[in-house]
């Protein structure tokens, strides 16, 4: 049994997955507020493994005061990202003593459009210092469009995605 947030009001919404489709797309009511939302369910991976595949896209975190320039890859599904400490469970740490960068700080997701060209939707931790797109802050459960070029500031630490093959 897994738990969904409402986006509107938060309440808790109960939901067993495993009773629909690896895949599908659900409509959920809210019970509190009424406000209605769509899921759509991971799709069964009989891909090789994360490490095995080619990365979409790249972040590259610019040189500051707190670490070394990095180069950090995206791959298909959620790219987890914040300060690299043992025993997270993020799955892309960047390198840093920044204490302004959260050990989660920010999400972003990489699928495809109906074309088959890859989209990249980024949302906030939430961390304590904020994810920022260019100069805007994004807001609690604000989720973002992101494209090649886009700055993205996390605490003190700057990064620019980089879509595409010669990264």
């Amino acid at each position: 049994m897994k738990t969904l947030r409402c986006p509107k009001c938060d309440t808790r919404i109960p939901f067993d997955p495993s009773r629909y489709e690896p895949g599908s797309s659900l409509v959920f009511e809210c019970p509190e507020c009424r406000k209605q939302f769509k899921i759509r369910l991971p799709a069964r991976r009989d891909a090789p493994e994360e490490e095995e595949q080619r990365p979409v896209a790249t972040l590259l975190v610019v040189e500051n005061a707190f670490h070394e320039k990095q180069v950090i890859p995206l791959h298909p599904g959620q790219n987890v990202l914040g300060r690299e400490v043992r025993g997270t469970s993020i799955n892309r740490p960047i390198k840093t003593v920044d204490p302004s960068m959260d050990t989660l700080h920010c999400r972003i997701l990489v699928d495809t459009d109906r074309q088959g060209n890859p989209r990249f939707t980024l949302s906030d931790g939430p961390s304590g210092t904020g994810t920022f797109v260019g100069t805007e802050i994004l807001g609690d459960r604000e989720r973002r469009r992101i494209s090649d070029g886009t700055v993205i500031t996390l605490g003190a630490t700057t990064l620019i995605l980089r879509v595409g093959e010669g990264e």
